[in-house]
């Protein structure tokens, strides 16, 4: 059997940033996971997470399978900080081609119900931390030839249900994302986005979720399974590698199908998804 043209999914002698790759403990996360699967693959992996100790733990798991990684301590809604983690990969590893923008916060409530100051605060973490970070890394993949970036975002974007400051800010992560790939397409550089949906991650079950919360979660699959932090980094992986050349703008969808089907309002024992 041939091989198709550009169909390659080794990232040996690249370099990738991952932004949230820490989680809580040994927790899988969405970054972590993406994190440790880019480094599988031969991608030499920058570990950002605002929480040095989280990232740390990240190399360390990278490093237990003979991967190459370091750990950055960044606030991705600052500019200054965005720039230095884009300075630092290039300095370890002198190119940069790959971005997996995967910071964000959740919230709840209408309009009316939430507090115009959590609004701001989710719009800067959730759309501007990533604005800010492809500000400063995607001059430094026109340097390294082109590249691919992903933007995390959620099945909040397309099936609203009671988190609308989330809702909206991930929908803006979508546009975000379209806008960026007819913008930088002409670099070489890919922007494709990832949109998880009620995945069982640290973020989600960090706060306490009750059996029955998780079950509910678990049954707004058709599938009938219970997705994770590896499918995600499985996706982002994909969308990042050259197996993906002729895809940009995309949104893919990691649900398991739950937008298939409908669903009853966010609850408070039913978190965001991530």
């Amino acid at each position: 059997m041939s091989t198709m043209p550009g169909m390659d999914s080794n990232f040996v002698g690249e370099v990738a940033i991952v932004t949230g790759a820490g989680a809580a403990g040994d927790g899988i996360g969405n970054g972590r996971a993406a994190a440790i699967l880019l480094a599988d693959a031969g991608a030499q992996v920058l570990v950002v997470d605002r929480d040095l100790v989280l990232a740390e733990r990240t190399v360390q798991m990278i490093e237990e399978d003979d991967g190459v990684s370091a750990a950055f301590e960044a606030d991705v809604t600052d500019p200054a900080q965005c720039q230095a983690m884009v300075d630092k990969a290039v300095s370890l590893w002198g190119r940069l081609d790959h971005l997996d923008n995967n910071v964000g916060i959740g919230s709840r409530g209408s309009v009316v119900e939430e507090d115009a100051e959590d609004w701001r605060r989710v719009m800067q973490v959730n759309v501007e931390s990533m604005f800010l970070a492809a500000k400063a890394a995607i001059p430094a993949m026109r340097e390294s030839g082109g590249g691919a970036i992903v933007n995390v975002a959620s099945i909040a974007a397309l099936r609203p249900r009671g988190l609308t400051s989330y809702s909206t800010s991930k929908g803006a992560v979508i546009a975000l994302t379209r806008a960026m790939a007819v913008d930088h397409g002409p670099d070489g550089i890919r922007v494709n986005c990832v949109a998880p949906g009620p995945v069982h991650t640290p973020m989600v079950y960090g706060d306490g979720m009750s059996a029955a919360a998780r079950d509910r979660r678990r049954a707004a699959s058709v599938l009938g399974i219970e997705g994770t932090g590896w499918d995600v980094g499985a996706a982002v992986r994909f969308l990042l590698s050259r197996e993906a050349r002729y895809i940009t703008g995309h949104t893919l969808v990691v649900d398991g199908g739950a937008t298939l089907i409908s669903r009853a309002r966010a609850s408070d024992d039913q978190p965001a998804d991530p």
